[in-house]
Order: C-alpha cells, then structure tokens, then sequence
C-alpha cells in the first residue's frame, strides 16, 4: 500500500487486523483515538490497495491482548499504568461491513462506487469517511437527486435518486411519535420539485394540504398547497372542516352506493367485525339486485326483512343481519350518497393527467378508519383500473404511457395484511411495480401486519426507531447484512433520525433529517414559481375519455 493511498481529508482511525466478507472487517483503533468518540452508524473508509472500501461502523468493541487482564485487572488508578496498557495490551476496536468499493484514481480506476465483492488485506488503514467521500457515493442535488438529510455528525447532504425511487412501491415506518408523517411530507415535496411523478395522497389526518403539524414544540409548518400552489389540488370528503380551517379546496368528493362493491366491504371485515359469511353475504346480494343496485336495496330493507331475504338467497340469516345493522354506519358517513352527482374519480383523474398532484382531506372523519378504509380502497381501485387500461394501449398502439402516479396511504397494514394483500387493488400495485406507472408510499407503525411478499417487493424503506422485534424483522427481510443493520436501527433517537436502504440510495444510511419549518427552508424546498397558483382552474372535461375510456 502506497502512501498515497492514505492522502484523504479523514482523521485517521486504525487498521485492518481480520475479518471476512460476511461479518465485515475488524479494527484496531490507534492508541490516540478514543473508543468513546466512536459510535454505530459512522462511515469509514478502508484504503486497500487498489481500492476504497466505503464502509459503516456496526459494533465498538474493548479488546486485550491477554484473557488475564480481564480475570485480574491492573490498577487502572495509577495514571501510567493505565497509560502504558492503553493502546498495547488493551485496545479499542471496531467492526466495520464494507458497503462500496470505489476505485482508487492512484492506480488508474475511476468507475465510482461498485457493489463490494471482496475485502480489504491486513494492515489496511482505516479512517473516517469525509465530506468529499459522502458526496462521492450519496451524490449531489440535481434534477434528480433530493437532499433528504445529513450523515450523523456531519454536514454532507444526503441525496435520494427520485427518478429510482417512484420506479418501485415504497415505505415509511416507525413507531408512533417518530416523524413518519414529517419525513412523508419531505418526500412527497421531493417528487413534486423534482416532477418525476405525480401524487395522490389519503390524506387521513389532515397534514399534507395546507398546514400540519411540527415535530417541535407542536405548533403549524405548511403544507404541500402552500408551498406549490400551482401544483397542488386540495380535495375533501368534508367540505365543512375544511372552511373551518381556512383551506381552500378545489373538489368535494361524493361516492355513491352504486360504486361501492362486496371487495370494497371485505376489507372493513376487521373493523365492522363481520364473520366470514357475512362478507360472503354480500356477494349473494350482488347477484339478487345486481352490482348497482345491491347496497342501496339491502340497506334500505327493514331488519326484519333480512330473515325472509336469507331464506331466498340460501345464506346464513345471522350472518346477512349482521352484516345489515353494521353497515347502517354507511348512513353516518355525508360523503356517501345513494347516487352522486359527478364522477368524483373522473375529476381527481383530470387533475393528475395534467400534473396536479390531489390531496385528499378527510376533514372530520380522520379518526374513522372504516371511512378512510372504504374511500382509498374503492377510488384506487378505479383510478388503478383506468391506468392499467391506458397503459395497456400504449402498449398496444406504442403511444406514450401515463404519467408515473404514487399513491400515499396510511395506516398500510389494513390494507395489505397478508390475508387481504393477494386480493385488493394496493396487493397487486405493489406486485406490479412499474409495469403500469402506479406505484405506493405506504406509512405505517406495524410493519410486520405487511404481507411478508409485500415487504420484499419495496423498493426503498425509510424506518425511524421502531422496537417491537417483529416489526424489526418485517422490515429487514430479505435485507442483505440485515443482522448488522439492526444494531444500527436499534441505535437511532427517537426524532428526526432514520435508516434509510434501497434502490433510491447507494448503500443503507442512518440520516438525520433536514430542518423544514423555517422561512430558509421553505425557499429552499420551492421551486421557482411553484407558489404562483391560477384562480378558477376549470375541470378539462374533453379528450378524458380519450385518454382512460369509458367507466
């Protein structure tokens, strides 16, 4: 190994003393370097050489040279005794996992970063990865790159490729209180700066639109609309709440019974208790008064006419009068009418072909999980449904597909348990990846309610502190050195750190997110003229057809 080699800004740690390509390396810190200062989660770089290894502290650990000194240890109280031990016969040392490789511009290569396929030899220095190393693996800001944090202890932006990113189902996770929804709302504004897809948001609490909530001292940060008016369409289930809050909308969403199918009632099985033939009840139902006319017709029966319509039908009459009285709670919901007067779907579809991204506030009904169930499940089904076909005519006809659409849904585990996830419409999405230009940002704080297939299918998992084990292991599966990667998310605070892994990111990374709440950092998250917004934007009714087909 040349000097040369070792010619990096970072301050100078130790050297290689064993290890393998599984486990990672071992370190022997120098004597002057204190093993307090060192912590998991740092980067390394590991001088070989020919090449740079890029890699991440996982364990710190005291070694001796001689198992005795443990047994009877010296007087550690005389200051040179413990000076002479200090760095000889007892050392600090580290486990550092190789991530990348990056080619050493000294002997010629210059491919940048590259998967790691062997180890660096004995004696091989080791020292702490500097600005210049970060920028080199993480990327710098650009038109597809958005800087999402900084490494802990430093000041390098961390870059998340965008245009990889919407490529692929991807999630937020954590427990509860950790910063998902802060962190949700810095990706879903990288997206929109970037326009590298268009958004459609569940927005189940009311924190995406206009205003929502700051992770400090609980007070008010803005919202997708403030900040992109001209590219944001807020719309409502509840007009009323959002007057209230002062939040212009553009559209209130009303669903007619007619629209509402036995699928859309098996995924509230849980949450309306219904048995097993209940839910089957339904799809009787279907076939007695037909696809638009079966809830309407069932729910205005009389309780006592459901014993006399279960014996016509040949199921089981508990079950069908259950399944009556629980869903009486359709009737609570104002946003559910027995026929609406426009096609909500075909509206919020006109807004997402021309690029405006749709929020859709909940208003009141936030803490109503069957009405937020029902609503995402029923309009992503239709909105999946018609790209699934335009993009099936692209195909066919070699026309341009559809504009990349990411659907953000919370509380994901309802939707994608692994009973539920191989038959609804967010299932098949997350299978289907970018066949047809939709893709999913699942929030969630159990991940391990996630169908395990699912799980595997994302692309990228941005995870804050979680400690439950089993949620641990959800969203670790199929993680390469995901062993070393759970003492590092162990290790991280409970707000505005998180481990990032994936597609969009070259290595897995522990980030400390970026400040958002400040006049500084809202210009920074703007791009030029994304605030200006045109009054009385009209629906665009003509060439919709054309573009998704009859309903």
């Amino acid at each position: 190994m040349t000097e040369a080699l070792f010619s990096g800004p970072g301050r100078s740690l130790g050297t290689v003393v064993g290890g393998s390509l599984n486990d990672g390396v071992d370190v022997k810190l120098d004597s002057d370097i204190s093993i307090e200062e060192m912590a998991v989660g740092r980067y390394t770089v590991v001088e070989g050489g020919q090449k740079r290894f890029f890699g991440m502290i996982t364990d710190v650990k005291l070694e001796s040279i001689d198992p005795r000194l443990a047994i009877n240890p010296p007087d550690a109280s005389d200051p040179f005794i413990a000076e002479v031990l200090s760095g000889t016969a007892l050392y600090g040392g580290l486990k550092v996992i190789p991530m990348l490789t990056i080619a050493s511009a000294d002997v010629g290569l210059v491919d940048g970063p590259q998967p790691v396929r062997t180890i660096p030899s004995h004696f091989s220095r080791v020292r702490e990865a500097s600005d210049e190393d970060m920028a080199l693996v993480f990327g710098s800001e650009d038109e597809r790159h958005f800087y999402i944090g900084n490494p802990l202890d430093m000041e390098t932006k961390v870059c998340l490729n965008l245009e990889e990113y919407v490529k692929r189902s991807n999630g937020v996770f954590g427990k509860s209180g950790t910063g998902k929804t802060f962190l949700t709302r810095l990706l879903l504004i990288g997206i929109i700066q970037k326009n590298v897809a268009v958004n459609l948001i569940f927005d189940m609490h009311n924190e995406y639109g206009w205003e929502g909530s700051s992770e400090g001292a609980g007070g008010k940060v803005k919202g997708l609309r403030q900040l992109f008016a001209s590219k944001v369409a807020v719309f409502t289930l509840d007009p009323e709440s959002s007057r209230r809050r002062g939040v212009s909308t553009d559209a209130e969403v009303l669903i007619g019974f007619d629209e509402i199918d036995p699928g859309d009632i098996a995924l509230l099985q849980d949450t309306l208790y219904l048995s097993n033939a209940a839910v089957e009840a339904s799809y009787s139902l279907v076939r007695k008064f037909g696809s638009k006319k079966w809830l309407s017709s069932f729910l205005e029966m009389e309780g006592s006419e459901t014993g006399e319509l279960a014996l016509e039908m040949n199921v089981n009459e508990a079950a069908l009068s259950a399944l009556h009285r629980r869903l009486q709670i359709l009737h609570r919901m104002p946003f559910l009418v027995p026929k609406a007067e426009h096609d909500s779907v075909k509206r919020i579809l006109e807004y997402l072909d021309r690029g405006m991204n749709v929020v859709l506030e909940f208003g009141r009904h936030e803490n109503n999980t069957a009405a937020y169930i029902l609503v995402a499940n029923l309009l992503t089904r239709r909105i999946h449904d018609r790209y699934v076909r335009r993009a099936e005519k692209a195909m066919g006809e070699g026309g341009a597909k559809p504009r990349p659409l990411v659907i953000t849904i919370e509380e994901a585990h309802k939707f994608l348990s692994p009973g539920l996830a191989g038959q609804t419409t967010f299932g098949a999405i997350a299978r289907e990846m970018r066949k047809y230009n939709v893709t999913l940002l699942v929030i969630d704080q159990r991940p391990s309610g996630i169908d395990d297939e699912v799980m595997s299918q994302m692309g990228t998992k941005i995870t804050c502190l979680l400690d439950n084990e089993r949620d641990i292991d959800s969203v670790l599966t199929g993680v390469s050195g995901s062993r070393h990667l759970r003492t590092v998310l162990a290790g991280l605070d409970s707000r505005q750190q998180a481990l990032i892994f994936g597609h969009a990111v070259p290595m897995p990374i522990v980030v400390k997110t970026r400040e958002y709440g400040s006049a500084e950092s809202y210009q920074s998250l703007m791009a030029p003229g994304a605030g200006d917004r045109e009054e009385g934007l009209a629906p665009v009714e003509s060439g919709l057809d054309d573009l998704f087909g009859e309903e």
